[in-house]
């Protein structure tokens, strides 16, 4: 069981990193995150405001993880908000896909920074649920002791 649990705060660790820096670059540095990472240049042309605007975005992504870390009794709606936006992240990237604005080999070029995370937050905010659940069952059926 601690196994699990340091592995899922790995994946969280991994994710709340990665969103860090994202919005550290992407806030700093707009005009070199665009050169810097792969496909992007693919995607359009440089837009200064759209970076800054998503790298606030993985600002809040990154403190929902970390402060899930944390604040265990809010772990699973923390988990879950930053989830939320990297599940329609890599959904994004899906369809563009899908509907032949992108090739297929985006998919493996972008797995780590895009569907990966995502992967994580799901994992992670399962297990937080899980434990949510159990947390709530086990503080029911001391209460229902209590009364006798």
């Amino acid at each position: 069981m601690q196994a699990t649990k340091y592995f899922v705060y790995g994946m969280v660790g991994f994710n709340a990193l990665l969103s860090t820096w994202l919005c550290i670059h992407m806030l700093y540095d707009p005009e070199g995150w665009y050169y810097f990472v792969p496909g992007v240049t693919d995607t359009g042309m440089f837009n200064q405001h759209f970076i800054r605007d998503i790298g606030i975005i993985q600002g809040f992504v990154a403190l929902a993880f970390a402060i899930g870390l944390w604040k265990p009794a809010r772990r699973l709606e923390l988990w879950a908000g930053g989830t939320l936006w990297l599940i329609a992240h890599a959904t994004f990237h899906y369809w563009e896909v899908a509907v032949g604005i992108c090739g297929p080999s985006v998919i493996l070029r972008d797995f780590p920074a895009v569907s990966l995370p995502a992967i994580f937050g799901i994992v992670a905010t399962l297990w937080a649920a899980r434990h949510a659940i159990g947390s709530s069952a086990q503080k029911g059926s001391e209460q229902s002791l209590q009364g006798y």
